[in-house]
């Protein structure tokens, strides 16, 4: 059926005030602001839900959107509302107290989403898997045990703890950073396998017995710099949407519980903005909710995303120029941590 600008305007029109109020919409409510009859509302909305792009509630006589009506708005119908300069300092000024450590930033911008929409928010930190070893570090923390710390070029930081069968020193600690760092500087991270811990471990001659625990500790810090990062805030928030009563909230957090199943949510290619419906998530447990899903670069390069996950009825239009602008401030201040490194 082609759809008419009147069924654009209705449906357009049932969004909005679906959105606003949560309660199904009626042709009365529509027609004033239509300048038409009840009745032809009530045609025009027939006819969208014979299309599938409106649902009728057992409950009510009148209509909520289904997910393709979302889809439809989203790509053809919807006006995004920009950002206003308020707006955007309110969210630097909310943001300026972690903007001086990539941790602390990305922690921060999911509680700042949380925060200010009552969802779920979540941030990726950049993957290390691109990325050249940097530097080791040795902090000793007891008699017999130190920490490893791994500094990557994606500006990735990884530790590990741990121990060896004699007393350490801070000549000993010298000796392992003089040692490691000759040999890993500019290594890709990626690249420290068991293999390669085995090669290297053989070239060390006599060293190999006495830095054996450091090297498994390397390991486990490179394994751990190449997986995705993941700091999500707000998934409490979920309980107190009507949508995800009688156990919808339970399956979404079952599913946010799985950091690297929501990473590859969140890092598959896209040129913008990306909003992602029910079923076009791939993932049952994701069936009555959408994600927003905004990436952000370092340098000119994609590097990771930060997302906002609750129910299908979200304020599309005025929360992805918000996603937009996080994203971008985000990208530009790493770019600038990274240089001042």
């Amino acid at each position: 059926m082609e759809l008419s600008e009147r069924k654009l305007r209705v449906l357009a029109a049932i969004v909005d005030a679906y959105v606003k109020t949560g309660e199904p919409v009626g042709s009365k409510v529509l027609a004033a602001d239509l300048g038409v009859s009840s009745a032809t509302v009530r045609n025009e909305m027939a006819d969208l839900v014979e299309i599938g792009l409106l649902e009728q509630p057992h409950t009510s006589s009148g209509r909520i959107p289904s997910q393709k009506g979302y889809r439809l708005y989203i790509d053809r119908i919807m006006n995004r509302r920009p950002i206003s300069e308020e707006e955007q300092r309110y969210l630097d000024g909310l943001l300026f107290s972690s903007a001086y450590d990539q941790q602390k930033l990305l922690e921060g911008v999911s509680q700042v989403l949380a925060g200010l929409t009552r969802f779920a928010a979540v941030s990726t930190a950049p993957s290390g898997r691109k990325a050249d070893i940097r530097a080791l570090q040795f902090v000793q923390t007891s008699r017999r045990t130190a920490m490893l710390i791994l500094l990557t070029s994606a500006g990735t930081m990884n530790h590990q703890v741990f121990r060896c069968e004699f007393d350490l020193s801070p000549e000993i600690l010298r000796v392992f950073f003089r040692v490691l760092n000759e040999k890993l500087a500019g290594v890709p991270v990626a690249a420290v396998t068991p293999a390669f811990i085995q090669t290297l471990a053989a070239s060390l001659g006599e060293l190999t017995v006495l830095m054996s625990s450091a090297l498994m500790a390397l390991l486990e810090a490179a394994q751990e710099s190449v997986e995705t990062e993941v700091r999500l805030n707000g998934q409490m928030n979920l309980l107190f949407h009507p949508e995800f009563e009688r156990g919808n909230a339970r399956r979404v957090m079952d599913f946010l519980e799985r950091p690297q199943d929501l990473a590859q949510l969140l890092l598959q290619p896209q040129q913008e903005v990306r909003v992602m419906i029910g079923e076009e998530t791939h993932h049952p447990e994701l069936r009555d909710s959408s994600i927003i899903i905004a990436q952000y670069a370092i340098d000119g390069e994609k590097a990771g995303a930060i997302g906002l996950i609750g129910p299908t009825r979200m304020d599309y239009a005025g929360l992805i120029a918000k996603m937009e602008y996080l994203s971008r401030t985000v990208g530009r201040r790493l770019t600038e941590l990274r240089q001042e490194e």
